[in-house]
């Protein structure tokens, strides 16, 4: 019985082994020398030049920027490669890119800041004028508030209800203080 289990087991381990097996991949490969020899990568793809403070004063490794201007003063009407953002293909872009892209804050130029002061001056200027000048001629009140026998007593419902100004009445919009001097 003894030798029955071991083979049964065995019998069911390999069948476990072969269900588990990985499936086979490719042992070797072929890579051309362009890309595993050491002299051809080297000459290719060169070590970084250690440049001086006075080789490389901005020390961005010998990148050369273009010329500092926002794209926003570049020409709309130009035949740019990308209308949009006014650029060519394969134009070195600044350092300052994202200062001086068309998606930055516009620089506002029609006027200068002087000009701009003097047009702000003349707007409050102009606006407290005709705030005066309204408050000069504007009538305070177009008639005197009439008065009746009695205040409507009567016709406004009866006593106890709000009447009308009646004769005696004090003046109306006059505080007591006036009434005293």
């Amino acid at each position: 019985m003894l030798t029955r289990r071991i083979a049964r087991a065995s019998a069911l381990r390999s069948a476990s082994l072969a269900s588990r097996r990985l499936p086979i991949v490719q042992q070797r490969a072929f890579v051309p020398r362009s890309v595993n020899d050491p002299a051809i990568v080297e000459e290719k793809y060169p070590e970084n030049p250690k440049l001086t403070e006075a080789e490389d004063p901005g020390m961005n490794g010998g990148y050369i920027n273009p010329p500092r201007i926002k794209r926003q003063f570049r020409d709309p009407h130009g035949d740019w490669w990308d209308k949009q953002e006014r650029r060519n293909y394969g134009e070195p872009v600044h350092e300052d890119h994202d200062l001086l892209g068309m998606f930055t804050p516009y620089e506002y130029t029609w006027i200068s800041s002087g000009k701009g002061l003097a047009q702000i001056g003349a707007f409050i200027a102009t606006t407290v004028g005709l705030c005066w000048v309204v408050a000069q001629v504007y009538p305070d009140r177009p008639s005197y508030p009439r008065e009746f026998e009695g205040g409507l007593e009567r016709e406004l419902g009866g006593p106890g209800a709000l009447r009308a100004r009646a004769p005696g009445d004090p003046e109306p919009y006059q505080t007591e203080a006036a009434e005293e001097e």
